[in-house]
């Protein structure tokens, strides 16, 4: 007997490798006019993420959304209700389109990711309280409600995974955020458990930024080189999110080898997988593809913005990454720590800076619909 033809699209062999891929992206046009139907049919994309920036962009960047502003503006709805409108809509729309992945997956992947207001990512009761009216009002099983995992994100986590609410843990950045997150999460299904809900139906990311790691390090690098003959400061440019992400992953494997988990799996839980974002090439000398590349690993998900997708497509490199070097990945954090760069006072600026970021998008789409809504009226 002949062996199976492997396949020559670069991204579904992502998938043979038990790896998801999930789109970063979303648009009005995108589902119309077919096109994430496609990418789902031919590139096997399974998901999809979206945020406060790229629906900024969405909504500014186009005429797809001005319609249906015009009538809202006219029925006196203020920026954020339009807004949501707008997102609700979309959502519902490419959650359809995935819904045929989220049956045959059997709930693991076809999900669609909706963020609670950014402005709420220190406020645990108002997390929760806007994750289940977002829940409600989307009604659609394979939504996920994106929530940061900040100090106060944790615990209404918790919360939500308790209700039963798929849950995108977004913003993680180091190990330590990412294990709390996964303790939330196993608890929660705990919590679920002893009401007698159903564990099966409950789905969970831990998104885990990339790229944004290795501007903040290389950053701190190149001014220690600035006042530095050691040669072994240049070497570590580049290394430390996938060094990062590595690790996380080797937590990630102890963890679903656990008792506790195994307890959980019992009931039907499926694990809380880990999800590469930010995973676009910020620094132009670095390869276009490399967290892909390096991040290949199976009961992961990437999420990938179209860029960075059509590259991969055209020239990626399909290897299980994830579980190479381990050593070498340690030996990237005994360097930083010998060179006086903490690491953890990076990923807590960068989480800090990620809700502002996240926030500050959230109000220029806010006001980009409110003058859209304006010239309406006018």
């Amino acid at each position: 007997m002949s062996a199976k033809k492997e396949d020559g699209n670069l991204l579904r062999r992502l998938g043979a490798l038990g790896q998801s891929v999930w789109l970063d992206y979303i648009r009005r046009d995108l589902i119309e006019s077919g096109g994430l139907a496609r990418l789902v049919r031919d590139d096997g994309v399974r998901g999809v993420t979206s945020n406060p920036s790229i629906f900024e962009k969405a909504i500014s960047g186009s005429r797809d959304y001005a319609g249906l502003i015009a009538d809202a503006s006219r029925q006196g709805r203020s920026a954020k209700a339009i807004y949501e409108q707008l997102a609700i809509r979309d959502i519902r729309d490419a959650a359809d389109v995935l819904r045929t992945v989220h049956a045959e997956s059997g709930a693991r992947d076809g999900f669609v990711s909706l963020e609670v207001s950014p402005v709420l990512a220190n406020d645990t009761e108002g997390t929760v309280d806007e994750a289940r009216r977002l829940w409600r009002e989307v009604g659609r099983g394979n939504l996920m409600i994106k929530v940061p995992g900040t100090p106060a994100g944790i615990p209404a986590i918790r919360a939500l995974i308790g209700d039963g609410i798929n849950v995108n843990v977004t913003l993680l950045f180091s190990q330590a955020a990412y294990e709390q997150a996964a303790e939330a999460y196993v608890s929660g299904l705990e919590a679920l458990a002893g009401r007698g809900g159903n564990l099966g139906g409950v789905a969970s990311v831990a998104s885990f930024f990339v790229s944004r790691i290795d501007t903040a390090i290389d950053a701190e690098l190149e001014r220690k080189m600035a006042g530095s003959a050691d040669a072994g400061l240049a070497g570590l440019r580049g290394r430390a999110a996938i060094a990062n992400a590595k690790l996380a992953y080797r937590i990630y494997r102890d963890i679903v080898a656990g008792d506790r988990w195994r307890a959980l799996a019992a009931k039907g839980a499926q694990p809380q997988r880990l999800l590469w974002a930010s995973t676009s090439t910020k620094n132009p000398n670095y390869r276009d593809v490399i967290y892909v590349e390096e991040l290949v690993g199976r009961d992961t998900v990437n999420t990938i913005p179209p860029a960075t997708l059509d590259a991969f497509r055209d020239h990626g490199r399909v290897r299980e990454s994830l579980v190479e070097d381990l050593d070498a990945a340690r030996q990237v954090f005994a360097e930083l720590q010998r060179q006086g760069i903490s690491f953890a006072a990076v990923t807590d600026r960068l989480l800090d800076e990620g809700v502002k970021l996240f926030a500050d998008a959230f109000e220029k789409l806010l006001a980009a619909v409110a003058a859209e809504a304006g010239s309406a009226k006018a």
